[in-house]
């Protein structure tokens, strides 16, 4: 017989229910109030009752049978049911067969029904997204379905968060809650609609990517390919991008007016020698150095660190 993957949650059953998790998400805040691994006895009988809260029930393992109002349904292996808020149910474990169940009790608050929301701080999207979770767990229909998209693992992964006490435990219990809650939510989701996720401009951002790049490598010896590969595009395309996005300057003019400013900055703010800031800033030596500045600004460093001791001069 096949081990069961959930024995661990064993060891420490109120593991999870000792974190007071309090997550904001959108516009909700989602109280955990119980979060466990329990085993019904063959023959267990749990009577009518209800619940004020959100309570998610998944069968890992044996079978029994859930009374959802006044219909009966049976229960098996890799199903799970929701019950609540004030849902009545009764349970019950086969009578030759004990009944492993994983529970997630939420408390979910909708801050903008007390007035206490702030929009501006939280993602748009991320808020979308919560909403239409929230909307329709409070409105699943009331029977049980099969765990298709694999909520049950993250129960799991919770408690071994839980225990393991790495660097980010707690973040990852948080983000397994969600997890079990738009897992849960998509398994009665028939619908096919398409997501219009956020896009990014690809020509703005690849510019960015390749302005970084070449700010953060311009004392070196970077040349356009280094540039083109980091962005794993080739060197034409990162030529045609500096022409569009950046008034027509080559990598070489691009590269060069970084290296000015750099040099400009050095010149005001150490007392390095020309040599010196040439060879940090990525030129071949002072005297090659010498000939751009002049061509430059029409006046050498030396006359440049003189002259412009308060305001260095701009790159144009």
């Amino acid at each position: 017989m096949a081990s069961f993957p959930y024995e661990d949650m064993r060891e420490r059953p109120d593991a999870l229910e000792r974190l007071d998790l309090r997550i904001k998400w959108g516009q909700y805040d989602i109280h955990v109030l119980r979060f466990h691994l329990t085993t019904f006895q063959a023959g267990r009988v749990i009577s009518f009752h209800k619940h004020a809260e959100f309570e998610l029930h998944y069968i890992p393992q044996g079978k029994g049978k859930v009374i959802l109002v006044d219909q009966e349904y049976p229960l098996k292996s890799g199903m799970f049911y929701l019950t609540g808020p004030d849902v009545m149910h009764y349970q019950e474990a086969d009578a030759s067969e004990a009944m492993e169940e994983l529970c997630l009790h939420v408390d979910i608050i909708d801050r903008t029904e007390g007035g206490n929301d702030d929009p501006s701080s939280y993602d748009d999207w991320e808020a979308a997204e919560a909403r239409d979770c929230i909307t329709k767990l409070k409105s699943l229909p009331l029977y049980p379905a099969k765990d298709i998209h694999q909520a049950m693992p993250y129960f799991l992964q919770a408690y071994q968060a839980c225990s393991d006490n790495f660097t980010g435990s707690y973040t990852t219990v948080k983000q397994s809650v969600i997890q079990i809650l738009l897992r849960s939510v998509r398994a009665y989701d028939a619908s096919k609609e398409h997501k219009h996720f956020p896009m990014r401009d690809m020509k703005a951002y690849r510019f960015r990517l390749a302005m970084e790049h070449i700010h953060a490598n311009y004392d070196g010896a970077i040349t356009l390919e280094d540039v083109a590969d980091r962005l794993n595009l080739s060197t034409r395309h990162i030529q045609r991008l500096f022409k569009e996005l950046h008034d027509g300057q080559t990598f070489s003019r691009i590269l060069e007016d970084i290296r000015l400013e750099a040099v400009c900055r050095a010149l005001l703010e150490t007392n390095q020698s020309v040599e010196q800031i040439a060879k940090g800033t990525g030129f071949t030596g002072g005297n090659y150095l010498h000939a751009v500045f002049r061509k430059k600004f029409g006046l050498t460093p030396t006359e440049y660190r003189k002259q412009h001791e308060q305001q260095p001069l701009s790159v144009k």
